[in-house]
């Protein structure tokens, strides 16, 4: 039997053990793809394709049902989440620049709060990333096969094997080999599912016997809106059926230099029975346009399909080595995209399906499992919400806040933000979208095209979900109007948005 005081010091320890593993720093993994549309994922209620591993996260976890981003284009979307502000105040606002890494970054400041941190994957902002202890990246948008990666401190070097495969094992084999001392904070980012759409070769005609329905907007004829009329991002005239949907492929393009002699041959093999069926066909006008559609979405979804089953291959990494119960995981895309709504693919407008984002996290032990949140969030408030789960003050200069109150039973969420801002810049290429900026609430999408176009656009979301009439100006709307006109001007004078307060000035 233990003397009195032992017993009383063995009690002690065991409490101060506890009480450490209670207060231990958690690791936070960051996945992060491209051009992933909500609709396309199960949780969310969509119906085309299965996501088994992120409707994982979203039950284990939380599901943001208004995750919305603040510039909807790749790069600057990523430059969004490093710095937590907005585009015109990161110097971002636009694709294929040269982002400034100098400035402050959320990994830095985790970096000098002693979490070890690193970048696998999809970086696209043109100069090399710093702020990470590792990193190992696809120069610009990558390959889809046998893609190049650039490595801290050493030479570029081809990877055999799919991209989304090859991303995840070198994310897994940092975990392995990382220093296990300190907490961890890793962004997987997946080229998945950025255009031109290739599969894995195990995912080639996995929704061939599928017939996806029609968006009910399919067929939108964009009556009163002038940007959705210039818009050049549409599936019947933009698509195209060479390089979009490999029909007649030019296999001596470099895209498919990247293939061994085995995938080329199992990848032709697959496309060219598309291409004889299409020839079959003898297709124009409207079944044409619902062809390119259908097709469309078979490659989109298949390329999807491995992204799903390499989230749940991390998740039982996760599993089987101990770290999922200390481990934050979040899965986001970098925006929304079209799935055929309005008639579209691609995203940059300010409405719905290229505004949000799916966005779920898992926090073992503080969020409560199954957790919904409709507020409003966006990509602003990732940086901090990262910095503030690591237990790291957010430096004052980050535009967003934490969102930690909006998953935490019984935190004050009665000052959350009622509405959130968006300014999208990219114009004329590559799909000729007026730049714009505006506002969303619960129930309102206000937007200002201005350059070339000089419109505004009102939707009201509960009567119009859809988006497909244009009320700004129509009898009645004066004082809804007039009432988020002065949210606007208030929210682009808090975000110190300068241009576009000149170019409301002006009315």
């Amino acid at each position: 039997m233990l003397p009195k005081r032992t017993f009383f010091a063995f009690l002690l320890l065991l409490a101060v053990s506890s009480q450490a593993q209670k207060t231990k720093r958690p690791n936070i993994i960051f996945i992060f793809s491209d051009d992933h549309a909500f609709q396309a994922v199960s949780a969310y209620g969509g119906k085309l394709a299965q996501t088994p591993n992120i409707d994982r996260i979203a039950r284990e976890g939380a599901i943001f049902r208004n995750a919305l981003v603040t510039n909807s284009i790749c790069g600057p979307s990523r430059a969004t989440l490093l710095t937590g502000k907005y585009s015109h105040r990161n110097g971002y606002p636009l694709n294929e620049k040269r982002f400034d890494i100098t400035q402050l970054l959320f990994p830095r400041v985790l970096q000098q709060n002693n979490y070890q941190t690193a970048w696998v994957g999809k970086w696209h902002l043109g100069s090399l990333p710093d702020g990470f202890d590792y990193w190992r990246i696809l120069p610009g948008q990558g390959q889809y096969y046998n893609p190049d990666l650039i490595e801290k401190g050493k030479d570029t070097a081809r990877v055999p094997g799919y991209v989304t495969n090859v991303i995840t094992d070198v994310s897994i084999d940092w975990l392995q080999h990382r220093d296990s001392s300190k907490p961890f904070m890793l962004v997987v980012g997946h080229k998945a599912t950025h255009r031109e759409w290739l599969p894995d070769i195990q995912d080639l005609g996995a929704y061939d016997n599928v017939n996806f329905p029609l968006p009910k907007s399919f067929k939108d004829d964009y009556k009163n809106r002038a940007a959705a009329q210039n818009q050049d991002m549409s599936i019947e005239k933009t698509m195209r059926l060479k390089e979009d949907l490999k029909v007649h492929a030019d296999y001596n393009r470099f895209v498919y230099n990247r293939f061994t002699p085995e995938e080329k041959a199992k990848f032709k093999a697959y496309y060219d029975k598309v291409s004889k069926e299409f020839d079959n066909k003898k297709l124009s006008g409207e079944a044409l346009t619902e062809w390119k559609y259908q097709r469309y979405l078979k490659d989109y979804l298949s390329t999807a399909r491995s992204l799903d089953r390499n989230i749940g291959r991390l998740l039982d990494y996760l599993d089987k080595s101990g770290l999922a119960e200390n481990t934050v995981v979040v899965y986001a895309s970098d925006q929304g995209f079209y799935l055929g709504e309005h008639g579209w693919f691609d995203k940059r407008f300010i409405y719905e399906e290229s505004l949000r984002t799916p966005f779920v996290v898992r926090y073992p032990g503080v969020i409560k499992p199954g957790t919904k949140v409709n507020e409003l969030m966006t990509n602003i408030d990732w940086a901090p919400t990262i910095l503030d789960i690591a237990g790291v003050a957010v430096p004052e200069e980050m535009q967003g806040v934490s969102f930690m109150p909006l998953v935490t039973p019984g935190a004050d969420k009665s000052n959350w933000r009622k509405a959130a801002y968006y300014h999208y810049y990219e114009f004329p290429e590559p799909h000729h979208v007026y730049p714009h900026f505006g506002l969303r609430t619960d129930r309102y999408t206000l937007v200002r095209f201005y350059g070339e176009s000089d419109t505004w656009e009102l939707y009201d979301l509960v009567k119009d979900p859809m988006q497909l009439r244009n009320i700004y100006g129509t009898k009645g709307t004066e004082k809804v109007t007039a009432s988020l006109k002065e949210e606007l001007r208030t929210q682009i004078k808090n975000y110190k948005d300068d241009e576009a307060l000149k170019i409301l000035d002006k009315g």
